[in-house]
């Protein structure tokens, strides 16, 4: 493979560009994509994409890499690491760190710590401080267009808005400034009845989804609709588990409503009884539910109904997750996993169907939306003008994924042992190799904050 210098030519391959999938080459110069073409210029370092796709570099809108303050379970050297090998080139990290990051000015110093770090350009979701709902009305959209709220609270969840009238001022003070509220949606009211009723946790993971019900997401993503309509707020609610929660925002999003949601591929790839078996490997808040949510949360992604695709990836350490079950955290790393495992599923579910529709769902929801829904400039499309941030992405490669593969700093992932379909062999992110799997090897940590007001400064103009 040639040393990708300003100029590059990325040839053979089959581009997957907004308006469908077709032969071509992409033109790389000083970072951006100049121009898409039939043939290569004479002269320009070539990269050979012979018999795979070339996407957009991917957008994982929901990331966890604990940056400042729990370094021990992932730092921005391997979650990068690991995001690029999975063909992700931008993400946007969430607030729930230590100490969490829920004023402006936590947000600029957490982007001084990362700066030099980190080969994927991130943004940030700020957190909705139940304390302080007022901070969203004067936030500055150059450092966070997103607040995070939790509705329900978890081992790294320090900051919970459950309080009805606190919740009414956070989706108030989001829709006064135009901010986008993404929502872990669970009833934290509903978890702590039922947990005095029971006497405490599960006793084996067998039990884990009946004690944190469907009725806790349900019951929160109802209270969402109703403050969406009564106060406009734009409403993003994160990894949907149960198919009465896509049937309710998909309706109300028909209805008119300024509401989305998200897909993980935890929630598409296992079911319940993975946990039964697995345990803590695949305990996730909220619960992975049964067949039948599998089921529809694939048909939302298929019609799309979905917005995003999402990892979650929210590492812990091995001994974090075989405590007892009462102190066992929920979550597991991800962003290297999930467009492999949203590849390998839609090939099984679907083998009927041409390999190009699939590879357009793929980029639409894992590159384009989240790049319009969060305000992502030049990001998500192979076109003229955009980031020169691709992936190289063999769809036929059938390989089984070991710890060894694992780039994430906790060294384990709930996939080890699954066998794939498809594989990234290369990512490029702004004209660079940041990733070749053939070699091995991962390129200079360029990624940069994306402030969504001035992309010029290597941090977005913010320290």
């Amino acid at each position: 493979m040639a040393r990708v210098n300003g100029r590059l030519a990325v040839v053979g391959g089959r581009l997957v560009t907004p308006t469908g999938v077709r032969p071509g080459v992409v033109l790389v110069e000083d970072g951006r994509i100049v121009g898409l073409a039939d043939s290569a210029p004479e002269g320009v370092p070539v990269l050979d994409a012979a018999g795979r796709y070339v996407l957009p570099g991917l957008i994982d809108s929901h990331v966890h890499f604990r940056t400042p303050g729990l370094e021990h379970k992932e730092d921005w050297e391997h979650g990068s690491r690991a995001a690029v090998a999975g063909g992700v080139t931008t993400v946007m990290d969430m607030p729930n760190t230590a100490p969490p990051t829920l004023h402006p000015d936590t947000v600029v110093a957490k982007a001084r710590l990362i700066a030099g770090r980190s080969l994927v350009d991130y943004a940030f979701h700020i957190g909705a401080d139940p304390l302080h709902p007022e901070v969203l009305v004067d936030l500055d959209p150059a450092i966070a267009r997103s607040a995070k709220v939790f509705m329900a609270g978890h081992h790294t969840a320090p900051t919970v808005v459950s309080d009805p009238e606190v919740l009414d001022k956070v989706f108030a003070a989001a829709a006064a400034s135009g901010v986008r509220l993404v929502l872990h949606a669970e009833n934290q009211r509903l978890h702590d009845l039922l947990d005095a009723w029971r006497g405490g946790p599960p006793g084996a993971y067998r039990d884990y989804e009946r004690w944190r019900p469907r009725s806790s997401p349900i019951s929160a993503v109802v209270q969402v609709l109703e403050l969406v309509r009564r106060h406009g707020t734009a409403a993003h609610i994160l990894h949907l588990s149960s198919a009465e929660e896509a049937d309710l925002v998909a309706a109300a999003a028909a209805d008119g409503l300024p509401v989305t949601f998200e897909l993980t591929a935890h929630h598409l790839s296992f079911t319940d009884a993975d946990t039964a078996r697995g345990g803590a490997r695949t305990r996730l808040a909220p619960a992975i539910r049964g067949l039948r949510d599998q089921d529809r949360l694939w048909a939302a992604l298929r019609a799309g109904e979905a917005a995003t695709l999402g990892s979650d990836h929210a590492p812990h350490t091995k001994e974090e997750k075989e405590r007892p079950i009462a102190d066992a955290p929920p979550g597991l790393p991800g962003v290297q996993e999930l467009a492999t495992a949203v590849w390998t599923g839609m090939r099984r579910r679907w083998p009927e169907e041409d390999r190009d529709t699939a590879a357009r769902r793929l980029v639409r929801h894992l590159a384009e939306r989240p790049a319009d829904l969060f305000g992502l400039a030049g990001k998500g499309r192979l076109a003229a003008g955009a980031d020169a941030d691709l992936v190289v992405f063999d769809p036929e490669h059938r390989w089984m994924l070991s710890a060894s593969d694992v780039e994430a700093k906790c060294g384990w992932s709930a996939y080890e042992g699954w066998t794939f379909t498809g594989r990234v062999e290369v990512t490029v992110k702004s004209g660079r190799i940041a990733y070749d799997r053939e070699r091995g090897t991962f390129g200079a940590p360029l990624g940069r904050w994306l402030s969504p007001l001035d992309r010029t400064g290597e941090d977005g103009g913010h320290g």
